[in-house]
């Protein structure tokens, strides 16, 4: 019996044996710390030998940079998004550009030097030159990193093994506590002992804690590796004998030593009050005195005397000295306008502007016309931008302002009231380099709408400006108010309209015997009269409307007042504009 139970007894030891290795083995391969290590290459999205990935601040970016020759590059888009978008290509004649307030400086796409107009320097590298993208498709333009720190607050550092750099900027910054490492350990792509390992790292060595759970704390180390360590294996603070640092910029040990550019503007210390005057030929300068007779209060006027003719940047002129010397004696300053649409048939903008010889052409002779007049300021009136001519606009302001500005002779831009589709003009950007920024609030409702409405209504004007407040220095801004009515004339489905002047507006309301009434979402009067089938509908621009729009421009106490267009106004408006200047 002994005999048959003892074999019995074995085999169940054995298995009970057996089955504790077993459990043994999975909790120890469960509680064990993983050797796998990860690939590199593609926890830094790195698919080829020149690629560079950015650790911007703290967080891997999406983008990567390129190692050309021992030279680290950005592609021109990424400049823009994290570092500079001031930077300029001219695809037409091959040359990278930068403006600064008293100049542009300029490299030929491909050279390691850069001019400007008192010297320069060569940088012993491309500066700029045109590869394929990282993901091996079109070419695209990449400038040299060390070349953008020259006009950027920004710092790198590079690494290998995989090419990786350390990007901090004023935005990007350093942010966490810092902690040291105890224990020799591993920093693995996740937290747990069986995530595969990024680095290792020794005792005594200092990391950033970015996050902190409860084992595991989310890291970086000071060579640009960010992963997972326990917590045991590491002291923070005071214990640590480190000093914290949390939500820091740029690192002070890493700081560059640029310097913002102060950009000045030219600005008058009373608040603007300009008013267009359309001049449609030279005969038009006689109207001078005439268009003037009735007003209060003006102290810029601006002629429409120049327009773009070609795409070569050559323009059209109807300027008289003996305008502005007349302007001038009656105190008052002359802000020639150039536009971009009276003869739209022959003019391509984008051509004009996307190329820098063509521009360098039209602001040398811009600014001679004003010097051989006179006058005291420039205004551009250039509408109907398409999206892709937007950045060579700005950059023809840029380029502009750095002449006027040592002409000394006022640069204004006049602007939609912004919406998205109108971004392109970059209204921020003129605020910095333009001398005021003019927003023409108003054709909210114009010729071709597909409904009736106001010309200028108060949410609209006061939106306009809030926006444009929001990117311009306020004491830049002028809001520009219409001195026009629309009369709407709806028959069946055709609905037209008429801009009239203010006189003739309430001439037709008299001649209707229209019944007006304060409508106080447009903050305007308002009327409609049913004749024979047809609907006409007014919404006044008048004393009432204009004072609810400058009690709007007081409340963001911007730079000033324009008015579109001399001799549609009431005189009586003048009073009204007055009192607002006079607050």
């Amino acid at each position: 019996m002994k005999k048959k139970i003892i074999p019995v007894i074995i085999a169940v030891v054995l298995i009970i044996i057996i089955v504790a290795i077993s459990v043994g083995m999975k909790v120890l391969d469960k509680y064990s710390y993983s050797k796998e290590r990860a690939d590199l290459e593609e926890y830094y999205s790195i698919s080829s030998t020149d690629e560079v990935a950015i650790i911007l601040g703290d967080e891997l970016a999406e983008e990567s940079a390129k190692l050309i020759d021992g030279v680290y590059y950005f592609d021109l888009a990424t400049v823009h998004k994290y570092f500079n978008s001031r930077f300029y290509e001219d695809k037409n004649e091959q040359l990278l550009l930068y403006t600064l307030p008293a100049d542009t400086v300029r490299t030929e796409i491909g050279s390691s030097s850069y001019t400007l107009k008192d010297g320069g320097a060569d940088m012993g590298f491309p500066i700029a030159r045109y590869a394929a993208g990282t993901d091996g498709g079109e070419e695209m333009l990449y400038v040299a990193a060390d070349y953008v720190k020259l006009f950027t607050d920004y710092v790198y550092e590079p690494f290998t093994e995989p090419n990786r750099m350390q990007v901090y900027t004023q935005e990007y910054g350093k942010s966490g506590e810092a902690a040291r490492i105890t224990k020799d350990t591993a920093v693995r792509y996740q937290g747990g002992v069986k995530s595969p390992i990024l680095t290792d790292i020794q005792e005594g060595t200092e990391v950033t804690v970015l996050e902190e759970m409860e084992n595991w704390s989310k890291v970086k180390t000071e060579d640009a590796f960010i992963g997972y360590v326990e917590n045991k294996r590491m002291e923070k603070g005071d214990g640590a004998g480190i000093e914290t640092q949390p939500q820091e910029e740029i690192p002070a040990e890493a700081a560059n030593d640029f310097r913002n550019p102060e950009f000045t503007s030219i600005s008058r210390t009373y608040k603007i009050n300009l008013a267009w005057h359309a001049v449609a030929g030279t005969a038009g300068n006689d109207t001078l005195f005439t268009v003037l007779e009735n007003t209060k209060g003006i102290n810029v006027i601006s002629p429409t005397w120049f327009a773009l003719t070609d795409n070569e940047g050559n323009f059209s002129s109807f300027a008289s000295k003996d305008y502005v010397d007349k302007a001038h004696n009656m105190g008052l300053e002359v802000w020639g306008l150039i536009d971009n649409f009276t003869n739209q048939n022959s003019v391509d903008t984008y051509e004009v502007l996307s190329y820098t010889s063509k521009r360098a052409y039209l602001v040398e002779n811009l600014v001679n016309t004003a010097l051989e007049y006179g006058l005291d300021g420039i205004n551009i009136d250039f509408e109907g931008l398409s999206q892709d001519t937007g950045e060579h606009f700005i950059q023809f302001v840029r380029e502009l302002s750095v002449v006027c500005r040592e002409k000394g002779i006022v640069l204004s831009v006049d602007n939609y009231v912004p919406t998205g589709y109108t971004d392109h003009y970059n209204r921020g950007e003129q605020g910095v380099f333009a001398d005021y920024v003019i927003i023409m609030g108003y054709d909210e409702h114009y010729n071709g709408s597909p409904e009736a409405g106001s010309v200028a209504s108060i949410g609209f004007v006061e939106d306009g400006i809030r926006r444009t407040v929001d990117q311009v220095p306020a004491q830049k801004v002028i809001n520009a108010l219409p001195f026009y009515t629309r009369i709407w004339k709806s028959e069946g489905a055709n609905l037209t309209s008429e801009a009239v002047g203010m006189d003739l507006a309430e001439q037709f309301v008299a001649n209707h015997n229209m019944e007006m009434r304060w409508d106080e979402e447009t903050c305007q009067n308002y009327g409609e009269v049913q004749e024979g089938g047809i609907l006409y509908q007014v919404w006044l621009e008048d004393e009432d409307s204009i004072s609810a729009k400058l009690n709007i421009m007081q409340k963001y106490n911007i730079g000033g007042v324009a008015s579109w267009k001399l001799g549609f106004e009431k005189a009586s408006i003048w009073d009204v504009i007055g009192n607002y200047l006079n607050q």
